[in-house]
């Protein structure tokens, strides 16, 4: 796993959590939905349907992601 990013695939697409800009950003097939100062937060908000929808209307919250990093590639 490249330093600063994580991935966690699922049946409607690709989330990710990347540093860019000093902060950290979740996205869906590289769409922001927030961004985050620390990785973790931007987890724990995607597992829990806390960030902005994508433009695709996926509910992050619906899709059975975790917020434990360690489980995410």
């Amino acid at each position: 796993m490249p330093a600063g990013f994580w991935k966690h695939p699922t049946k409607v697409g690709t989330f990710a959590i990347r540093k860019m800009q000093g902060r950290w950003h979740a996205l869906f097939e590289d769409e922001s939905l927030g961004s985050y100062a620390t990785p973790q937060k931007a987890a724990d908000d995607l597992a829990g349907g806390h960030t902005f929808l994508p433009s695709s209307g996926v509910d992050p919250s619906r899709l059975g992601l975790t917020d434990d990093l360690a489980e995410w590639e």
